[in-house]
């Protein structure tokens, strides 16, 4: 796994006191390399332990750009026509992402939280249909400024998310982790947005704040310029902000939108390459958008 996993001090006795008013705070571990996994973990496990409730979303996109080149089978990007940069995902790539993703990554990271004394459950949004997504049936692509029309892409758009099953998870003392696929109606497994999911997750268990940790400080208004960090932004201004936000940042500004249109109270983009992440995020470092 390319992100840091080094060895910590197993928290013994953890136990998680979980009542019915804490607040829910869901978690979305960037999967670009940088992302420290091991200090996200060993946040979570000590916020876990003073009576937080957490669930985890990831990401994997390294992972299963690395696993496509080594099965021959390098990772293909498309560009909508508004500007949002997605994996390609025939059935090959679908089966691929899925190794990486729900295979590899989810597995070393319930490993990681569970030698933290920390009870993880890993699952995907196929399992239990805890995540049941629209397959699309065509979806448009700009190449070379043309518009291409593709049908034979396995993606899908979130419609419904089994709350009822994260809450009981939750009540049994389970920290739910979750990897980005869903299940469509017929029961085909689908490839969706990391940070889509996570800002529909948060809104299905009305959680209170969305912790998007990445890369980068957050949303700079001059990228990659750092002292251009945007601190503090209002909901309002989130659709003026997407020019500023390059890449898989327009994605997360989107989640972030969605994810406040769901009643989710404030939504956090924050450094997931420091020590105590989390902590970090919910203390207001990031960039705030409430």
């Amino acid at each position: 796994m390319e992100h840091s996993m080094s060895d910590q001090s197993p928290i013994t006795n953890y136990q998680s006191p979980i009542t019915n008013y804490q607040p829910i705070t869901i978690v979305k571990l960037g999967g670009t390399e940088g992302v420290d996994f091991s200090a996200i973990c060993q946040d979570a496990a000590e916020l876990l332990n003073a009576g937080q409730r957490l669930v985890f979303v990831h990401g994997g996109s390294a992972e299963a750009n690395w696993l496509g080149e080594a099965l021959g089978a390098p990772p293909k990007f498309i560009t909508s026509p508004s500007g949002y940069t997605s994996r390609y995902t025939d059935r090959k790539t679908l089966e691929i992402f899925a190794m990486a993703v729900n295979g590899k990554v989810n597995t070393l990271l319930v490993e990681r939280l569970q030698r933290l004394g920390v009870n993880a459950l890993g699952l995907s949004g196929v399992d239990g249909r805890l995540m049941q997504a629209s397959r699309k049936d065509a979806i448009q692509s700009v190449e070379n400024g043309k518009r291409k029309i593709i049908r034979d892409d396995y993606t899908g758009k979130i419609e419904n998310v089994n709350a009822g099953l994260l809450l009981t998870l939750l009540k049994s003392g389970c920290l739910p982790v979750i990897a980005p696929l869903a299940v469509s109606e017929k029961g085909e497994a689908l490839n969706v947005d990391a940070d889509r999911a996570a800002a529909m997750i948060a809104s299905a268990l009305k959680a209170e704040t969305l912790v998007l940790l990445t890369a980068v400080p957050g949303l700079m208004q001059n990228f990659p310029d750092e002292s251009t960090l945007l601190r503090q932004v209002r909901r309002e201004r989130l659709s003026s902000l997407m020019e500023a936000a390059q890449g898989r940042m327009k994605k997360k500004v989107l989640g972030a939108e969605e994810a406040l249109n769901g009643g989710v109270r404030r939504v956090v983009i924050a450094d997931g390459r420091i020590q105590k992440p989390i902590s970090n995020a919910l203390s207001g470092n990031g960039t705030v958008i409430q």
